[in-house]
């Protein structure tokens, strides 16, 4: 595996951003801060009736509903090649633990949620709401981020921690989507547009590239990305029409899309040498996607101080108890069964990837909309997601007066 992209730290740092600039300005003037990102330019009814803004069109759903999805086709476009390539990490038997422990850690964390709900008192509205939902999707950027500070650059912990933290998020926005209100009314048609641009792609641009008898005019042309940009749009009004979430709406065209037949890792570097469509499309989207995140903290990571509640408390333990306790869970059952663990790592670095996971911000906020009623509660759950970001400084100091320990053999930690 070769070493990851730099390219996740500047995500990082931007979201943080966002972040730290959204929550200064709506503790001082949450007037005019909502004011702006709410603005409605136009009258989007007609948007909003084929589900392709929710609420409505504004400064926030732009980021989230049009802007985020090139963010989770990046991650996805990763995960999906250590599925399915040469040497993938999570090729064959090699994806049972990573999927065991990140399912162990939804379980646990959904129980914890119900659990503390019952125990303290909340709104009547959040009855019947999907807020268990919330605790799914692990900060993969900011995981990564403080996992680097941990273990230091190149271990084989951080591979291990993108995995987890990227099967998470994908596997939490889609059950946040089917588990949403609206998803009770899915439209089944309007997944023939996704459908149709996948195999329209797979058939006109990949498949003629395969062949041995195409000519060279032939092949650079069914190889411009410009024909894919246009199938993604297709597809982001297909799956966003349908009734699930438009963040992923360009997943259907990963299985089209030509790509390499190696694998050197999540975010390697030498990816950045591959010229085929799936990693060339990953080379255009690496610059835009951190003025993407950054927008994204700054119209959804704005943490009302003022707000902290129950529901605060019940996102914290759901986070930060649950999830961490459900990975555990899984790991102790996999060493029951004698099943080795990724990368053969230790227990004790195994407990710092799970404590790592229990920083949720980025995909969790896109699910905060559907999940809990508006207003008072929706600010409260903001506000524990953020302060869910702290287990990452806490856990960069414990590493310093125990650090996680490693094989004999393997990777040292780097400090």
């Amino acid at each position: 595996m070769t070493p990851s992209s730099p390219h996740l730290q500047h995500y990082a740092k931007a979201l943080l951003a966002g972040a730290a600039i959204a929550t200064l300005v709506v503790n001082i003037d949450p007037g005019s801060y909502y004011d702006t990102i709410e603005w409605h330019p136009f009258d989007s009814a007609p948007l909003y009736r084929l589900r392709l803004f929710y609420p409505g069109f504004n400064l926030a759903t732009f980021v989230s509903s049009l802007l985020l999805p090139m963010f989770v086709l990046l991650i996805a476009k990763e995960i999906w090649e250590a599925f399915v390539l040469e040497h993938g990490g999570l090729r064959g038997k090699l994806a049972i633990a990573p999927l065991a422990m990140v399912l162990g850690g939804m379980v646990m964390s959904a129980v914890t949620w119900q659990i503390l709900t019952a125990f303290f008192e909340i709104a009547e509205e959040a009855v019947d709401a999907t807020g268990w939902v919330m605790p799914f999707g692990s900060d993969m950027v900011l995981a990564f981020f403080f996992g680097r500070l941990i273990f230091g650059k190149g271990h084989a912990a951080l591979q291990v921690l993108l995995f987890m933290c990227i099967l998470d998020g994908l596997l939490g926005l889609l059950t946040s989507g089917l588990a949403a209100p609206a998803s009770n009314n899915i439209r089944v048609l309007w997944l023939l547009l996704p459908l149709g641009a996948a195999a329209y792609g797979y058939l006109k641009l990949t498949r003629p590239q395969l062949s041995l008898t195409i000519s060279e005019r032939s092949r650079q042309r069914a190889g411009k990305l410009r024909h894919w940009l246009i199938l993604g749009f297709i597809s982001w009004v297909g799956v966003s029409a349908a009734g699930f979430p438009p963040t992923l709406a360009f997943l259907p065209l990963l299985p089209a899309m030509m790509h390499g037949d190696h694998s050197f890792g999540l975010f390697a570097e030498a990816e950045e040498y591959l010229t085929d469509p799936l990693n060339r499309l990953s080379h255009f989207l690496m610059g835009p996607v951190t003025v993407i995140l950054f927008l994204f903290g700054l119209t959804h990571g704005a943490l009302d101080l003022g707000a902290f509640s129950p529901t605060t408390w019940i996102m914290l333990g759901a986070l930060w108890v649950g999830k961490p306790l459900g990975v555990l869970l899984a790991v102790a059952i996999l060493k029951a069964l004698r099943y080795p663990l990724p990368n053969r790592l230790t227990f004790s670095e195994i407990s710092y990837i799970a404590g790592l996971m229990a920083i949720g911000f980025t995909l969790p906020l896109v699910a905060l909309e559907t999940a809990l009623p508006g207003g008072a509660m929706q600010e409260a759950a903001r506000l524990g997601l953020g302060l869910s970001i702290l287990a990452g400084p806490a856990l960069v100091l414990l590493s310093h007066a125990l650090p996680p320990r490693h094989r004999s053999g393997a990777k040292p930690v780097q400090q």
